[in-house]
């Protein structure tokens, strides 16, 4: 079985940094479209058996384990060390809190490349190594922060190239940077926001938000949503396609039906109104002119 399969992984979130070059602000909590980062995160990787926050309590969107490194604050290693006593999966996904733009391929691709080695992190545009977008096998992390921990009596305050070096790694390019994308400043927080408010991508942006706060998990097949939007509206009426998207929404959820099949239906049936409103009107005749009055002889 793949590791990406459900309940092959495990995901610990490091979140309990200090977010200096935020001002102190609680990063993980902060909104890009209208969801925390942390909720983007955790969205990113839902088949993982256990999800383990490190860090202050937060809510979340998901059900989580919350744990706290020692010292609080103690650094990326003592967070992994805290997040691995609550896993219990062969393989661990690690992830900073703080990615806006990590996807479900991502991950899978991490999974993926774990296969025969210690583990398989993200690489960057720039050809930077993101320890923290990741997937480790959870035996010879454990066995490794052991050693470490043994050599320098504690693993709070050490960087994470204490642990890098004694893994065999894999890199998982990400030529875009979309996936390794993080936000440190407030820059990267509006650059963020603006990004997904882009042409391109808002109205996916949009619906994976609203998918996450009605607690719905649902295949939208946007074009076709579209499509029947623009025939209600046209053979019907302008207010006939919010109505309409509703109407389909709710009977796929009745029913258990395909969203993209009731939207054919709902979409034949505008048609069918629009074209009798077409054949009314061209077997209206077109009214007469109104006759003038005779003009009355004078008297």
């Amino acid at each position: 079985m793949p590791c990406g399969a459900a309940g092959r992984y495990d995901v610990i979130v490091p979140a309990g940094g200090a977010a200096r070059r935020l001002g102190g602000a609680d990063k993980p909590a902060l909104s890009v479209g209208g969801r925390s980062l942390l909720d983007r995160v955790l969205d990113a990787c839902p088949d993982a058996a256990t999800a383990v926050v490190v860090g202050p309590r937060r809510p979340t969107a998901r059900p989580v384990v919350h744990a706290r490194e020692e010292p609080p604050g103690g650094g990326p290693l003592a967070a992994l060390d805290a997040g691995l006593r609550h896993t219990t999966a062969p393989v661990v996904l690690v992830l900073s809190a703080d990615l806006p733009f990590l996807t479900g391929a991502t991950v899978r691709a991490l999974l993926a490349a774990v296969e025969e080695t210690d583990g398989a992190l993200l690489r960057d545009a720039a050809g930077r190594d993101q320890p923290l977008v990741a997937a480790y096998r959870a035996e010879p992390l454990r066995r490794v922060l052991d050693a470490v921990r043994a050599e320098r009596g504690a693993l709070d305050g050490l960087p994470l190239r204490a642990l890098l070096g004694r893994l065999t790694l894999r890199r998982v390019p990400d030529p875009t940077a979309t996936a390794s994308f993080d936000c440190d400043t407030w820059e990267d927080i509006e650059a963020a926001r603006a990004r997904i408010r882009e042409h391109g991508t808002v109205l996916d942006e949009w619906i994976t938000a609203a998918k996450a706060e009605l607690g719905i998990e649902l295949d939208v097949d946007t074009a076709a949503l579209l499509d029947l939007a623009r025939d209600a509206a046209h053979g019907v009426a302008r207010p006939a396609a919010p109505l309409t998207t509703f109407l389909v929404g709710y009977a796929a959820a009745q029913q258990g039906r395909d969203v993209s099949a009731l939207a054919e239906k709902a979409a034949a049936l505008a048609n069918r109104w629009a074209a009798e409103s077409a054949e009314n009107a061209d077997a209206t005749p077109e009214a007469a002119p109104e006759a003038k009055p005779k003009a009355q002889p004078e008297k």
